[in-house]
């Protein structure tokens, strides 16, 4: 699979030293992923470099802050990844269901930075991507674009986001404010739903060879990173809560789908703890669970495809969820009457109140989907769900006007807080739930050969190989070896020598 990330070698001894000269001129040093997995190892000189500096600039030293450690106000180090867990008084289960916060990652305020760092800095340090010579193009429904803008901006290289036109506006006035020229903007025809046409616009740029297209359904840095990193972050929190429950056990992992990158952290937690891997889909567009179609709102998760890099073969369950919850829950955990409705009338403790800022669309809908798994593989108190909370409410306050004039043109009062909550969260179910057996799991595979080999070129030996187990876990050795060319690409820059 030559044009999927897959190389760990250097391919173009020429341009790799193009790049190291500026890399070595803009003081741009790249952390490896172990140091991303585990930021404890992150030398000293480098945390104390990044003390002046703003979570939020675009500046190369927060590329160490890439990772699931980093606090509150996203300057210091926690030494457990921050996350909630939601009592039964708001998911109406005894399994305790844990949130870990995507919102705590540098610049974009979503983890969707990391999967952008792992597609492109394999690339840099194999020589296969010159920063004088190449534009980074992003396909994305939203925040990867932001994310692969930014990883360009602060790694000397010209981004280019693609997104669809009807994404949240608080997408567009970030990147408006990010690009180097309002042109690497690039929004195309229709939502969420709407991804064929990113990789039409995508392939249509990859013609020109100065554009280098990372495709986040297809870059298979993305499942890489998330199965180390992510996947080791998630870990973390469920060892940090069994030491304060012993009988405690890591039953299940859920994810919405999206480009699939984030699945890969349940390939990790399944081979560690044993727990099972739900992918989760928006009902208006069943891909997965009925060979469906349609659009939704859910933003952050793409559809009508299996991206190439979902290990289908692994995925236990699959669970979709309406967007009409995602965006009526959306307008209840953010306002005044909703809250003060799920504390004075739920008993919700503070401290998860606390927490909704976090929670974004795809965020609410990987909440839902772990009430509805609990529900469905009767887990109790002893029992824990994890899933992530991709980004925060912030990017949506435009959706949410849109959504309670649609939805709400009377007022959003208690009793329509009672109406939502009791709805969606209370009454959420276990309908429209697979649990996938040999024959579902094939045919789920077997989706992906329309969009992968018909349409984007894929070879059918490069396509079937995905089905054994043995070709993911055949990957992993490549994070070691890309790891290795970051410290001889490092090395051979010098700008650590003079921190």
């Amino acid at each position: 699979m030559p044009t999927l990330g897959l190389e760990d070698h250097v391919v173009d001894e020429a341009t790799l030293s193009r790049t190291i000269d500026r890399f070595r001129t803009q003081r741009i040093l790249l952390p490896t992923f172990a140091e991303l997995a585990d930021p404890t190892g992150i030398p000293g000189p480098i945390l104390g470099a990044l003390a002046g500096v703003s979570p939020d600039e675009l500046d190369p030293r927060n590329l160490f802050r890439v990772h699931w450690y980093n606090d509150s106000r996203r300057t210091g180090l926690v030494t457990v990844p921050e996350h909630v867990v939601l009592p039964a008084a708001l998911t109406g289960v005894e399994c305790p269901i844990v949130v870990v916060f995507g919102d705590r990652f540098p610049m974009v305020g979503c983890h969707k930075v990391l999967a952008s760092y792992g597609c492109l800095a394999p690339r840099v340090v194999t020589g296969q991507f010159d920063p004088t010579v190449h534009r980074a193009v992003w396909p994305s429904t939203g925040n990867y674009c932001r994310g692969g803008v930014a990883i360009s901006r602060i790694m000397a290289c010209h981004g280019v986001a693609i997104l669809p036109e009807g994404m949240s506006r608080e997408r567009f006035a970030w990147l408006e404010q990010a690009v180097t020229d309002p042109s690497d903007v690039i929004a195309t025809p229709g939502t969420e739903s709407n991804v064929k046409e990113i990789y039409d616009k995508a392939n249509e740029l990859s013609l020109d060879q100065a554009n280098v297209v990372f495709n986040q359904f297809a870059e298979f840095g993305n499942h890489l990173v998330h199965y180390l990193c992510t996947g080791r972050a998630l870990g973390r929190v469920f060892e940090h809560l069994q030491q304060q429950r012993p009988a405690l056990r890591l039953a299940a992992f859920v994810s919405a789908s999206g480009s699939a990158g984030t699945l890969g952290a349940g390939d990790h937690l399944k081979e560690v703890y044993g727990s099972k891997i739900a992918a989760v889909e928006a009902l208006e567009c069943p891909t997965m669970l009925r060979n469906g179609f349609g659009e939704h709102n859910i933003q952050g998760i793409g559809d009508k495809h299996i991206p190439l890099i979902h290990n289908v073969y692994n995925t236990d369950l699959v669970c979709d969820v309406s967007d009409r919850a995602t965006d009526q829950l959306s307008v209840l955990l953010s306002s005044s009457v909703g809250l003060a409705y799920l504390a004075d009338r739920c008993r919700v403790p503070e401290e998860t109140l606390a927490a909704f800022p976090s929670l974004g669309l795809s965020s609410i809908c990987n909440v839902l989907a772990s009430i509805k798994t609990a529900k469905y593989l009767g887990l109790g108190p002893d029992d824990m769900v994890v899933t992530v909370a991709t980004d925060g409410a912030s990017l949506y306050a435009s959706e949410r006007e849109r959504i309670t004039e649609r939805d709400f043109s009377d007022g959003f009062d208690e009793r329509t807080a009672a109406s939502v909550a009791g709805r969606w969260l209370f009454g959420s179910d276990t309908d429209n739930m697979l649990e996938t057996t040999l024959e579902d799991r094939a045919r789920i595979f077997n989706l992906g050969y329309y969009t992968w080999v018909e349409q984007q070129g894929v070879s059918i030996p490069d396509f079937v190989a995905r089905r054994s187990g043995s070709f993911w876990t055949g990957l992993r050795p490549k994070l070691a070896a890309w790891d290795q060319l970051i410290c001889e690409f490092n090395a051979r820059s010098k700008v650590a020598d003079d921190l």
